[in-house]
């Protein structure tokens, strides 16, 4: 069993920055692959960042490309999610992700890819 805590959210205007952590406990933290996703009210939950086990593979959301940056650090047990130049549309309730990944360059951008989930923080952006 994997624990996820996210931490660093909160209330920040448009062009602000936020930098999201998640403490992840249970598993070898360099066994997991990682992600970031966000549900805003009325919508989806939807892909914001992965990252590789060994952290040397990310992506990113067309949407939030060159603004949000993902890492890990694996001696922490610790990933990241830099965000900045934030717009009101990326307010939403942000999740940490686990998935027990076979393969340590490998990431993944589907929900149902991971196992283990965080109970999220809320960004808000206001304009």
């Amino acid at each position: 069993q994997v624990q996820l805590v996210e931490s660093g959210g909160g209330l920040v205007q448009a062009g602000g920055s936020l930098r999201l952590s998640c403490a992840a406990s249970g598993r070898t933290f360099s066994s997991l692959a990682m992600g970031w996703f966000r549900q805003a009210p009325g919508k989806e939950r939807e892909f914001v960042a992965a990252i590789s086990r060994s952290g040397s593979n990310t992506d990113a959301a067309d949407s939030v490309k060159g603004r949000f940056t993902i890492s890990r650090d694996n001696a922490k047990n610790v990933v990241y999610l830099e965000m900045n130049s934030l717009k009101p549309e990326d307010t939403a309730v942000y999740y940490c992700a686990a998935h027990q990944a076979p393969r340590s360059n490998d990431y993944y951008i589907m929900p149902r890819s991971y196992e283990y989930w965080g109970q999220g923080t809320q960004v808000t952006v206001s304009s």
